[in-house]
């Protein structure tokens, strides 16, 4: 999990928000990451994040069965073409998966209609995949960016 916040992390304009004990983020969120295209180095107003990772199950969200010690998630929004690709399926056709299934690629439990993608404890088999599918995400943050403010604009 370290490994993968480091990589997003050292992205160019990346922010990754982890909040913590004492942070005015709400208790549920705190172990969890949050990846932003922000060359400001501040929280985009009105834009989700690209990508986060998560360590625990959320009331909406516990096929994953993330709350045993040592698992945890990554998810990350992709285009149509690719989460056709790596799922077999379009985003409104998802069908039953096993999304406590560790080092696969599925569509996110909650999230997999609007386009997410999301791996729990990635591994051998999605490591890389998951780590290009981050790259891929927050170059597409940053051109949303960019049409926004302009080249390099904050």
């Amino acid at each position: 999990m370290e490994q993968i916040i480091a990589t997003v992390h050292a992205f160019d304009g990346a922010l990754v928000l982890r909040p913590t004990r004492g942070d005015d983020f709400p208790e549920l969120a705190w172990g969890d990451a949050f990846f932003y295209y922000a060359p400001d180095g501040e929280v985009p107003r009105n834009v989700q994040p690209y990508g986060t990772v998560v360590t625990k199950d959320y009331p909406d969200d516990t096929a994953s069965d993330l709350d045993p010690p040592g698992r945890w998630r990554v998810n990350v929004h992709v285009d149509r073409a690719t989460f056709e690709d790596l799922t077999g399926k379009e985003p409104r056709d998802l069908g039953h998966r096993d999304h406590a299934t560790v080092d696969l690629v599925l569509p996110h439990p909650v999230y997999g209609a609007l386009g997410w993608v999301c791996v729990v404890n990635p591994g051998g088999r999605t490591e890389a995949t998951v780590v290009r599918l981050l790259r891929a995400a927050h170059d597409a943050a940053r051109a949303r960016f960019e049409r926004r403010h302009g080249p390099g604009g904050v």
